[in-house]
């Protein structure tokens, strides 16, 4: 019996330890957009300031990003079942404290730490389900995995949506409790832990690695969360952290490729296929997430939706994802090039950014939305485990963590980049727009005229005396003006988005693969 069939598991035991990861994953996924619907409830209870309740979601991820690197290292120094079962506790200990917390910094603190928590939950698991199943079987068991990895950002907003509108905010945090425990006991119980080899004593543990990869990835994250609030580089405390994670890459780079036991493993990046996975990956995180925050966005901030609206209206994707990606994993099986099908998940993507472009506008109805979002469900379900078999499947052993590390790691990064990229992009084309249709309203012009005192009529005959109703209409202007403004901008976002997917479409044709050999999803999706 080899080292990988001795882990295998059958029967309801399976089942049970199948499940308890995959609501782990989902845990840590929806809990990193579920919040975002409930920070302005946080905001007037907690007395903090916008600056201040942004830090609740920037702290999560600042933390998810520190710790992704390391779990490969960290599940071989502690034992996995032990690392695992003590992240979920780390999970569910600060989800208790966040929902209990009473000042904004204690919520940051405590969200930091569930952050580091989670961390963990999403590489884990990915591994603990691979090494459950017999080869033969790995195929469908991953496709449900990456099911939640892409479910799990779109169910967020609207389960956020419905616990703030029905409930308070702390419980979007207590949820999590009953599920960590019963995932705890059944981790305990069921979860057995590979040898890796033998753990690493104080004085070899890389100590220096571990604070240059906090330095690096925390001040990174900062930045990209912060930058467009701040102003980016007119900003000190912004240049001072882009000059020390630009430092700090540099060192952490030279540290791991120096000392003998490195607390990730940077030779692994020789694989061709890896290298290339991992810009897929940071690509694909950053069209997913970046979708993911634009759509709520503009149905809430232009159409006036609701939370719980704008997250319903992602659950059609959701579920198109759902059905495909069973689908896919039974075409990798059979060996349909990873190349191909990644190819064809971003032209559809392309298509569904197109799409978004050309339907936009100030009152959009729900119906439109329907089967373009169909359209961005099956292209996710075509990236996801095509990606991630693409990036490992050729490594073997060790490599398979901790290249599995750097693909979650760079998907999270490739969300930052996006959402940071967007927000500013979206902020000086508005500013631009809305200067350019300013000046193409002419006062002296007739129809512009008709406008305004067609509005201040309407004004007057709500009970408005003349000079104010006046007034009033000329706000209203600047206000569709402005409206009009924040659509365009939408809609480059748009645009941009599908240019960027469709120019990779060639380059990932370029990639060779392994023309005569099935892809075998026990190593391609460790």
């Amino acid at each position: 019996m080899t080292h990988a069939d001795s882990l295998v598991e059958y029967g309801g035991r399976r089942v049970i330890i199948t499940i308890t990861a995959i609501f782990c994953a989902l845990l840590e996924i929806v809990d990193t957009t579920i919040v975002n619907v409930a920070l302005n409830d946080m905001r007037g209870n907690l007395g903090a300031t916008l600056t201040e309740i942004g830090w609740v979601v920037t702290a999560y991820a600042i933390g998810n990003v520190i710790i992704i690197p390391m779990t490969s290292w960290l599940a071989m120094q502690f034992g996995r079942r032990n690392y695992f079962a003590a992240s979920i506790i780390l999970f569910t200990v600060c989800s208790f404290l966040c929902g209990n917390a009473t000042g904004i910094w204690e919520l940051v603190a405590f969200r930091f730490l569930q952050g580091i928590g989670g961390g963990a939950l999403l590489v884990t698991s990915q591994t603990i389900i691979t090494e459950s199943y017999p080869v033969e079987k790995r195929g469908m068991a991953q496709a449900i995995y990456g099911m939640g990895v892409i479910i799990g950002p779109t169910l967020g907003p609207p389960l956020g949506g419905y616990i703030v509108e029905h409930y308070s905010w702390p419980n979007i945090f207590y949820i999590n409790i009953p599920i960590g425990i019963i995932a705890t006991i059944l981790t305990l119980q069921y979860v057995r832990s590979p040898k890796y080899g033998e753990k690493k004593k104080g004085r070899d543990i890389d100590w220096l690695g571990i604070a240059l990869l906090a330095i690096t990835v925390g001040s990174l994250q900062y930045v990209l969360e912060k930058g467009q609030d701040d102003d980016w580089f007119n900003s000190s405390t912004i240049t001072t952290l882009a000059i020390t994670a630009f430092f700090g890459l540099y060192f952490f780079i030279w540290r791991e490729l120096t000392f003998e036991n490195p607390i990730v493993e940077l030779r692994v990046l020789k694989n061709n296929n890896l290298r290339v996975g991992t810009i897929l990956s940071f690509i694909m995180g950053f069209g997913l997430y970046g979708s993911t925050f634009i759509i709520p966005l503009y149905t809430q901030a232009t159409l006036g939706w609701t939370a719980e609206q704008a997250g319903m209206l992602m659950i059609p994707a959701a579920l198109t994802t759902a059905l495909t990606m069973p689908m896919i994993g039974r075409l990798l099986q059979k060996g349909v090039p990873q190349q191909y099908l990644v190819a064809g998940g971003m032209i559809l993507f392309s298509i569904f950014t197109f799409w978004g472009y050309f339907i936009l506008t100030p009152d959009t109805s729900a119906d439109n939305f329907f089967w373009m979002l169909i359209v961005r469900g099956l292209g996710m379900g075509m990236l996801f485990i095509p990606i991630t078999a693409l990036s490992l499947s050729k490594l073997k052993g060790q490599q398979i963590g901790q290249g599995a590390a750097f693909t979650g790691m760079m998907r999270q990064l490739g969300g930052s980049f996006g959402i940071a990229l967007i927000t500013t992009f979206m902020a000086r084309q508005n500013v631009i727009y809305g200067s350019n249709l300013m000046n193409k309203l002419d006062v002296n012009n007739y129809s512009v005229q008709q406008t305004v005192q067609g509005m201040r009529n309407n004004f007057i005959h709500k009970g408005m005396n003349a000079d104010v109703a006046l007034k009033s209409a000329y706000t209203s202007l600047q206000h569709m003006v402005s409206k009009q403004a924040s659509v365009l901008s939408y809609m480059d976002v748009f645009l941009y988005l599908g240019v960027m997917f469709l120019i990779c479409v060639p380059f990932v044709l370029m990639v060779r693969g392994d023309k005569a050999k099935k892809v075998d999803l026990s190593e391609a999706m460790h």
